[in-house]
């Protein structure tokens, strides 16, 4: 995840020299892209990890059904899409909660709560035995680790230049392809253990899951930092670097204290609520992928083992994709135009699964679609992270667009009931006329914040030093397209 030198130098010369009341503050290019990537070195990996931790224990469940977690638990019905129904209610429901948490308390106090949390939750979900049980140790969960990706997006979002975002925020979905392949080897590896001690295999894979999780995210928690500028890893000289970054970026920024106005200006903000729901529409689809892959495979013809070891390959070439897209958007500083386009094979993919009855059409159309799955939420997270300023605004903006995302886990998790086995004409036809329509919103997205950096081109062209307004809407700040 390092910059290539030259590209950290060409960043930083751009940023070097910023009023802030009257002086000129200046970093020395060099000396501020070493700081970066000791970031790269030490946090952006450690991001990976905790998020490839928490979709681990999070998405198992999907593995879990294959082998036995619904009926040893005497589900009937639609229960299970419940459990994860009541359980997305707490992802959305926490995102803004926690963003304002890693703000005020720092990223090390308050992601280290949730990642004790939902390792807890993990471990207590091998030894449920009934519905309700099930219920309230995935609410938990859930809850615990929805302040992951908007909490680290935040955090870089105070490190790194705008058009180098997007590498960094990649980790969240780039650990949803690693956890879904390795998931997928895991479960696989679980399962053929069979009955131990008098345990059924599904409650051994969270026991397990729980085991490496505080292991290796204790670890990894050691290096996520309170701010950037306290880094135990930095040189004091790199942490003076990054102090004086925090001071340059004032105008922009915003004061450390949290400003209530921002709150006011984010609800007034139109393009919140347009992302927001582009957003959701696009994420019916990943939300319903993620949980139950191994079910629509399952459900087109294979077995429960090879349902679990088929996933991996589709991960793969997502995880390929994702990488592809990510950098090919930063290069070239273009957000929506590779949104848009990532909608495509999504629908396409889909559709393919909706058209044919033949289970390797169906897997072939799995392929298709991971193309442009993970891009797009990658990039609209990214998006919404460069677009809001100063800090105040980003942190109660950013978590809501977030929230309006994963209320599409409420949909997803209902849209694949067992009872429309094999094929889930339902959910596959729902999942792609969502996204066409998610292809048209982030168009209007997009148009929104080209008719403002117009208006601001205009209104500079016209001499003028002012709009009268603050943070991402006045004229020294561009939009990323």
């Amino acid at each position: 995840m390092e910059l290539d030198t030259k590209e950290a130098k060409n960043v930083a010369v751009v940023d070097t020299e910023v009023g802030v009341d009257g002086q000129s503050i200046y970093i020395d290019p060099a000396k501020e892209a070493a700081a970066r990537r000791k970031f790269d070195t030490f946090l952006v990996p450690v991001s990976l990890i905790f998020i490839v931790l928490s979709a681990l224990d999070r998405n198992n469940i999907g593995h879990a059904v294959v082998f036995g977690f619904d009926k040893d638990l005497g589900l009937v019905g639609n229960q299970f899409n419940n459990i994860q129904t009541l359980s997305s209610f707490c992802s959305f429901a926490g995102e803004i909660p926690w963003t304002l948490a890693v703000r005020r308390f720092g990223a090390k106090r308050a992601l280290g709560t949730a990642f004790l949390t939902w390792s807890i939750a993990t471990l207590g979900t091998a030894f449920i035995h009934n519905y309700g049980q099930a219920i309230a140790v995935r609410m938990i969960l859930c809850a615990a680790e929805s302040g992951l990706s908007p909490g680290f997006a935040f955090v870089y979002s105070t490190i790194y230049p705008q058009a180098e975002a997007g590498k960094r925020i990649m980790t969240t979905n780039l650990a949803q392809c690693i956890s879904g392949a390795f998931g997928g080897l895991f479960a696989y590896a679980v399962q053929s253990m069979g009955e131990q001690r008098g345990l059924e295999a599904w409650r051994w894979l969270f026991i397990v899951e729980f085991c490496i999780t505080m292991v290796v995210g204790g670890i990894g928690w050691i290096f996520i930092p309170d701010s950037a500028e306290t880094a135990w890893y930095l040189s004091e000289e790199e942490k003076e670097t990054m102090r004086l970054k925090k001071q340059r970026d004032y105008f922009l920024r915003g004061e450390q204290k949290f400003d209530w106005k921002w709150a006011r200006e984010s609800l007034r903000d139109p393009f919140v609520y347009l992302l927001g729901v582009a957003f959701f529409t696009s994420s019916v689809a990943i939300n319903g992928f993620n949980v139950f892959l191994p079910s629509i495979i399952n459900g087109l013809g294979y077995t429960s083992l090879q349902a679990n070891y088929l996933t991996i390959p589709v991960y793969v070439l997502g995880a390929i994709s994702l990488v592809t897209i990510v950098c090919l958007s930063d290069k070239l500083k273009k957000r929506g135009a590779f949104i848009i386009g990532c909608c495509v094979p999504v629908a396409a993919g889909y559709l393919i699964c909706v058209g044919s009855s033949v289970s390797g059409a169906g897997y072939a159309g799995m392929f298709i679609l991971v193309i442009g799955l993970f891009p797009i939420s990658t990039l609209a997270v990214t998006w919404a992270t460069n677009t809001f300023a100063p800090d105040s605004k980003r942190a109660i903006a950013m978590p809501m667009v977030y929230t309006m995302a994963d209320i599409s886990s409420m949909v997803s998790s209902q849209l694949y009931p067992s009872s429309q086995k094999p094929r889930y004409i339902q959910g596959n036809a729902v999942s792609a006329g969502l996204t066409c329509i998610a292809g048209f919103l982030y168009t209007a997205s997009w148009y929104l914040l080209w008719r403002r950096n117009v208006q601001k081109e205009k209104l500079l062209a016209d001499g003028a030093t002012s709009n009268n307004r603050e943070g991402d809407r006045n004229l020294d700040s561009m939009y990323i397209l």
